[in-house]
């Protein structure tokens, strides 16, 4: 099969002279701390050679509990947040039908995702429509005591119990959590739930190939073998010093150094927003400590260019872009004729709608460019298993060496720790009264 491919000549002639490569003399260096397991968070590596490592039997286990799952319920709660959740809402979102939900004809069950916010209305309206549901839960979340998730899973085992008993909750609710320790998994063991294990040695935001993302992909009913397939390829590709994430690493990390502070990750079809939000979170999370790191922002294009167009156009010159190009749609719509033509559209009668995707797409980049904008971009033949499975390990990849580049841990995130010690402590957690006088002394 072909593979992505990744084209820079829109962004490298904005680098000054030897800049890049200066930093690609440090790419080695970075592939080898990786590979060798030297380098700062070595003990959170389990994601490289995940892929090649994904046996049939495994993924056979997989598939059986979504089996079950989709015998038994007619919608589906993923609970779970950060990496817990985005990967696999990216693929989902990416290979479903968007409407399928409304059509509810039961050809699969309707995906849906808690436990990702403290909305209370969000949680009173999911309980709601639930009511009239067959639904199941899968539960993700290594320590089982993250408060968004948490909370949303107390209330969702709750009404499965209620609603659908004791006997058939245990069938339909399924743990994807720590192997031995956690609150997750005390209840998953108590409760006799069928449970996957988060390995230890892979962080939340690379973990769309464990049971964490595979299980309800696997549930909408897409194809994980397939998945798997464009991933262990990519990560076969990756093996040596230059090759596609390398080259993107430098190239993004040379922009940084030239003053590019901020990368904006586009998209030309819709279907790829909650791959832009799962982007935000790999790299924010891995590069955004110690002073440094490059700012994870996305648009969804041509509709955002409506509002932040103007300002990546004309705005301050700190930002670079970096296009996902789908070249084949699945479908195919035309433009029809219209005698009275009104809009002024005539001239697109009988042309495909991607078509005219694809102009906005080339005429954008072109004013962009020229408005002092680099750009990169990644070209998938078309949005299907295998090309995703191959972006996912390629931004992974890439997110590790570019990472060292910035002489960073990329698989720590210290930061997120703070506001949660807060919200604590605001709470009256107990153990937290301390900070809770400290914090109202402020306030």
């Amino acid at each position: 099969m072909n593979a992505i491919r990744l084209e820079l000549d829109k962004a490298t002639a904005f680098l000054p002279e030897g800049l890049l490569d200066e930093v690609k003399a440090a790419v080695p260096a970075a592939q080898q701390a990786l590979e060798q397991q030297t380098c700062p968070g070595n003990d959170f590596l389990g994601w490289m050679h995940l892929p090649s490592g994904i046996t049939p039997d495994f993924l056979a286990e997989i598939k059986a509990c979504a089996a079950t799952l989709r015998e038994h319920c007619d919608t589906i709660v993923v609970a779970g947040i950060g990496g817990s959740y985005l990967g696999a809402r990216a693929v989902i979102e990416a290979l479903g039908n968007q409407f399928e939900w409304l059509a509810n004809d039961g050809s699969n069950p309707i995906m849906l995702f808690a436990g990702n916010n403290i909305g209370e209305d969000y949680l009173a309206e999911l309980s709601a429509y639930l009511r009239h549901r067959k639904f199941g839960v899968i539960n993700i979340s290594k320590s089982g005591t993250t408060t968004e998730t948490a909370l949303a899973f107390r209330l969702l085992k709750k009404q499965c119990e209620d609603q659908r008993g004791k006997e058939t909750a245990r069938k339909v609710i399924v743990a994807v959590t720590d192997a031995a320790k956690g609150a997750a998994r005390t209840t998953a063991d108590q409760e006799g739930y069928t449970s996957f294990v988060i390995p230890d040695n892979v962080g939340g935001r690379f973990s769309v190939l464990t049971p964490v993302g595979l299980l309800p992909i696997a549930c909408a009913g897409f194809d994980l073998d397939a998945l798997v397939k464009g991933a262990a390829d990519m990560e076969a590709e990756c093996s040596s010093d230059d090759n596609i994430a390398t080259r993107y690493a430098a190239v993004r990390n040379a922009l940084y150094r030239a003053g590019k502070k901020i990368e904006i990750l586009v998209n030309y079809q819709p279907k790829l927003h909650f791959m832009n939000e799962w982007w935000k979170q790999l790299y924010g999370e891995s590069e955004g400590k110690d002073g440094v790191g490059i700012f994870p922002a996305a648009v969804d294009f041509t509709t955002d260019l409506h509002s932040m167009g103007q300002w990546i156009q004309e705005g301050e010159r700190t930002i670079f872009e970096t296009v996902i190009s789908v070249e084949k749609p699945r479908h195919t719509v035309l433009v029809p004729h219209d005698e009275e033509n009104l809009d002024g559209l005539n001239f697109l009668a009988g042309k495909r709608v991607d078509e005219v995707n694809k102009m906005a797409e080339l005429g954008t980049l072109l004013a962009h460019v020229d408005g002092g904008v680099p750009n990169l971009r990644i070209v998938m033949p078309e949005l299907n298993e295998y090309y995703l499975g191959q972006l996912i390990y390629f931004f992974e990849r890439a997110c590790g060496i570019s990472g060292l580049l910035l002489n960073v841990n990329p698989f720590d995130q210290p930061g997120v720790e703070a506001y949660k010690k807060n919200m604590f402590a605001l709470l009256g957690k107990p153990g937290y009264e301390a900070e809770t006088e400290a914090l109202k002394a402020r306030l």
